[in-house]
């Protein structure tokens, strides 16, 4: 996957947003041989059953959960300049990995330093893909998540300790994420990792 405007625009957006920004069919059914039991369903309080989630529910729960782990190991490497880059690779692949790692390795360079956490203020599932026809193209099980970040008590700081942010940088920005599992055949759960992400032009959400 090729790195998006958002992510080639990542290390500007540094000093300006300080952290704002920072597809198969069905699931593969198991290896043969091995055992198979039936998806069952949980009886609630009035006595009727609750459907056992899809493959796109639960697509859409681990990609969701890899996004907020992103931010906060994000945070964590732009806080703490001691900590390994290869955290990254826990949470990003692709194009945005690379983004990432270049991003913070530069802002280690100049002696800048992230003071306070970016927070997922809003966060919205677009579409769910799971074709994973062509891997090795990048056609793997894709979500597409737009996210709302919070930088209002975000700064970023020179070696000096002065703030180098701009004084009408906006407290939230929207980012379009698309999150990918390249590892889908023996990872359908555990492999997904954010592969790109995009600015997007759109009113900033309230974070009052």
């Amino acid at each position: 996957m090729t790195i998006s405007r958002g992510a080639r625009a990542l290390a500007a957006a540094a000093l300006l947003l300080a952290a704002m920004t920072a597809c198969a069919g069905d699931r593969n059914s198991n290896s043969p041989g091995a055992p198979t039991s039936p998806a069952s369903s949980t009886p609630d309080s009035t006595g009727s059953t609750t459907p056992p989630p899809t493959e796109t529910e639960l697509a859409s729960r681990a990609a969701s959960e890899i996004l907020r782990r992103y931010y906060g190991v994000r945070n964590d490497l732009r806080q703490d300049p001691k900590l390994p880059l290869t955290r990254l690779g826990t949470v990003a692949v692709s194009g945005e990995l690379t983004a990432q790692r270049l991003l913070v390795k530069k802002e280690r360079e100049a002696g800048h330093r992230q003071v306070g956490d970016t927070k997922v203020a809003q966060f919205k599932v677009q579409s769910v893909n799971l074709d994973n026809s062509d891997p090795a193209s990048g056609k793997v099980p894709t979500v597409q998540i737009d996210v709302c970040a919070d930088v209002s008590d975000v700064d970023f700081i020179d070696s000096g300790g002065d703030s180098i942010i701009s004084s009408d940088r906006p407290d939230s920005g929207w980012i379009r994420f698309l999150v990918s599992n390249y590892e889908w055949d023996a990872d359908p759960d555990g492999g997904w990792r954010v592969a790109s992400s995009q600015d997007l032009e759109r009113e900033p959400c309230d974070v009052s």
